[in-house]
């Protein structure tokens, strides 16, 4: 899979008067990006991105972003709107006390399973799921809420080409979805920008999205280059925001997010589907998530 981008890869720069306007005016060329995705393509896997420049609304660049991809748990963030939602209009007690799953059909990625603490409230679980990726905690707030709600609320976010198919799971059988979820890098970072917003949904229903997604817990991909604190929940001294949902699947790395410092904000998406046929293919396709987050640093900071 993956044709050759060269052709696809769309970086759309700025001109020399915009450079000197200041903040978000600089021309961007997100080379090491561009670099990055076109050895990925041509190593046969599949790429999709899309980064959008916040101040301006326009995107600076585009390639394949209208394919759905697995994207793994990115595809959450949906769950955590429709669970803000209901907590904001008194539908949902944040405070509810729930149960752990089973440990024969628990999850694999996450703490809860590790903790001693069988019950959580929502909230905490939403954390949980949010910043640090906890599968059994996703689980068990997508079954308070409802697949149906989760559904519809994709449709309600303008998201027809994405959607969340089934919780997690230890093993996948033939019976189930062949995916967590499925989503395109031009919605996902538009769901990002409308968040940095406070468009999605309403204000409070934002920042309490914003505030499970912070701190990113995962900075393995974009965040391994954007240098946050994944245990801090206070400004990094740098004039810097990240928030950002990561995905992971068996050959699929997906993160999506908003990357804002003194000179520009950014939201941005970027799904890779590759070989996991060793630590090198993996590595190579970490890399490219390392390239934009050193791109993403350079033109916002």
């Amino acid at each position: 899979m993956g044709a050759d981008p060269r052709g696809e890869m769309k970086v759309r720069h700025g001109t020399r008067r915009d450079a000197r306007r200041g903040r978000g005016r600089q021309t961007r060329t997100f080379r090491a990006t561009t670099r990055a995705l076109e050895e990925l393509s041509l190593a046969g896997a599949q790429v999709a991105v899309h980064v959008a420049e916040l101040d301006r609304g326009e995107v600076v660049l585009e390639g394949d972003d209208h394919v759905p991809l697995p994207v793994g748990g990115l595809g959450t963030v949906p769950l955590l709107v429709e669970a803000a939602a209901l907590i904001e209009d008194g539908a949902l007690d944040p405070l509810e006390l729930v149960d752990r799953p089973d440990g024969e059909t628990l999850a694999p990625a996450g703490p809860w399973r590790g903790m001693a603490a069988p019950t959580l409230p929502l909230i905490d679980l939403a954390l949980l799921a949010g910043a640090y990726g906890d599968s059994a905690a996703a689980n068990t707030l997508l079954e308070r809420v409802g697949h149906e709600a989760v559904t519809r609320r994709y449709v309600d976010l303008g998201m027809p080409r994405s959607a969340l198919l089934d919780g997690f799971r230890a093993e996948r059988g033939p019976d189930d979805a062949p995916y967590v979820a499925l989503g395109t890098a031009r919605e996902f970072a538009a769901l990002f920008a409308a968040l940095a917003a406070g468009e999605v949904v309403s204000t409070p229903v934002s920042e309490r999205v914003v505030g499970w997604l912070s701190p990113v817990g995962d900075v393995g991909l974009v965040g391994a280059t954007v240098g946050g604190d994944p245990f801090s929940h206070t400004p990094d001294g740098h004039g810097l925001v990240h928030f950002a949902k990561t995905g992971r699947e068996r050959g699929v790395r997906a993160d999506a997010g908003v990357v804002a410092g003194r000179r520009g904000a950014f939201a941005y998406a970027l799904i890779v589907a590759f070989d996991d046929l060793s630590l090198l293919h993996r590595h190579r396709a970490h890399a490219a998530f390392h390239a934009l987050g050193g791109d993403l640093l350079e033109y916002a900071t």
